[in-house]
């Protein structure tokens, strides 16, 4: 049954997929450029390693930004030619205003544009291939579930719509048995003959089966694991798949999501964090003072009361702060009590929207990060009327507020607005995945995020 198996590749091994070929296809378009036309401005040589360095790290580092290895973005032709177009165009410019690490500018300005189109079509070119070739049917991985069949259906769409290449082949059920169903029931007695059939690589196990399982369904799940089988519990699947953890309305046990980063505790990391904090927010203000006489006459125009506005939040511990904003809603927007905002909020003021798309109404905050109240990253602050609110219907929700909240975080650079309850179980899941994560590696990646967010004018 092994040797039947089919390949398939994991969510980092396709990211690490795309990095190398990106920087791979580049390198050998320039070679062959330099072998068989005058283009004297970039060689692959000994002598010049550290330029080729240089462009592979930016191309690496602009095509994050610009969300080349997002992976629902790469599958996409039309998507990833805008972020082609981007990456080429500023790994270029970024690649000629560096002579210190890169080659002088050639007098012939033509092997500028040359470079460039080199870029542009050999990054066309393999992700066009990838798309082609290999996402369609590489990584489809097919998989069957075991647990009980009352909540498979829902599961099994929270994986899917978290990874399409996941293929479910059917379930197995440890209890009851249902009527009917979206996902195919598998008796026990037939599970080794489908995952041969299907090439099935993986088993998901859906819930904690200590009780539930039998005798022969462990001999089963044991004899599949000794010939290859990947066997896994559904929370971990889940986790690894979408970057959240699965908290439900109801949860209420903390540990099942130990062990939190040991990051935390990290008396390295954590001075590391706060010197980076201190030193970003003094160049976050310095920007600001640059463009606060502008902000002030637009603000007058368009906004017509006070720029600065403060609001109390809750921070670390649960203790209350005041928040710095650049206002971006009408004056006494809360005449008729707090309410959620949204992403057509009728509250924002034409010139609040613009600040929010471009994330300046946030600035002021680094304030508040020098202060100690905030980190640069973090789970955003809510308000002690919300926190309450939200935290009557889900447990876990003041969990967040274990770590100092952030001027941006993994749930504001992978969810939009919370408008209601649901919007904010799902950034939750989100925040408790980067306390339990925690790590400078996914601290770059936010920034990373972060950028890309402002660059495309998302908003929050």
């Amino acid at each position: 049954m092994t040797s039947n198996k089919k390949m398939h590749f994991e969510i980092s091994e396709r990211k690490i997929l795309l990095r190398v070929f990106d920087i791979l296809f580049v390198l050998l378009a320039l070679y062959f450029i330099g072998k068989f036309i005058f283009f004297d401005y970039f060689k692959i040589t000994v002598n010049n390693y550290l330029s080729t360095a240089v462009l592979a790290t930016y191309i690496t580092v602009v095509g994050t930004i610009f969300e080349m290895y997002n992976l629902q973005i790469s599958s996409n032709k039309f998507q990833i030619l805008k972020s082609i177009m981007l990456t080429s165009a500023v790994t270029t410019l970024f690649y000629l205003l560096t002579p210190f690490y890169t080659p002088v500018l050639p007098s012939n300005r033509l092997q500028i544009v040359l470079f460039f189109f080199a870029i542009f079509f050999s990054l066309l070119i393999w992700r066009n291939l990838y798309i082609t070739f290999l996402t369609s049917n590489r990584f489809i991985k097919r998989v069957i579930f075991v647990g009980s069949s009352k909540k498979i259906d829902s599961l099994v769409e929270q994986l899917v719509n978290a990874d399409p290449h996941y293929k479910v082949i059917g379930y197995v059920a440890t209890g009851r048995k249902r009527e009917e169903g979206k996902i195919n029931e598998i008796e026990l007695s037939f599970l080794e003959d489908e995952v041969a059939k299907h090439h099935v690589s993986e088993i998901v196990v859906t819930s904690n089966l200590s009780k539930a399982i039998s005798t022969e369904l462990y001999s089963q799940l044991l004899s599949l694991l000794e010939k290859g089988v990947i066997i896994r519990e559904y929370s971990e699947v889940y986790e690894y798949s979408t970057n959240r953890l699965p908290i439900q309305f109801e949860d209420k046990e903390l540990s099942r999501f130990f062990p939190f980063s040991r990051s935390n505790q990290n008396a390295l990391y954590v001075s590391y964090s706060r010197f980076s904090d201190v030193l970003f927010s003094v160049l976050g203000l310095l920007c600001l003072l640059i463009i606060v006489p502008v902000l002030f006459v637009l603000n007058l125009i368009w906004n017509r009361g006070p720029l600065l506005y403060t609001q109390e939040r809750v921070g670390k511990n649960g203790k209350p702060f005041k928040i710095y904003k650049l206002r971006t809603m009408i004056i006494n927007a809360e005449t008729n009590g707090a309410v959620f905002a949204s992403t057509n909020d009728v509250r924002v003021t034409p010139f609040g929207k613009l600040l929010r798309r471009l994330r300046v109404d946030e600035v002021p905050q680094f304030i508040n990060v020098l202060k100690g109240e905030m980190a640069i990253i973090g789970p955003r602050p809510e308000r002690s009327i919300f926190v309450d609110k939200i935290a009557e219907n889900i447990p876990l929700y003041q969990t967040r507020h274990v770590i100092k909240p952030g001027l941006t975080g993994w749930a504001q650079v992978n969810y939009p607005y919370g408008e209601n309850l649901e919007d904010s179980l799902m950034k939750l899941r989100y925040d408790l995945y980067y306390i339990k994560h925690r790590s400078l590696f996914l601290d770059v990646n936010i920034v990373m995020k972060t950028l890309s967010t402002i660059l495309f004018a998302r908003g929050q």
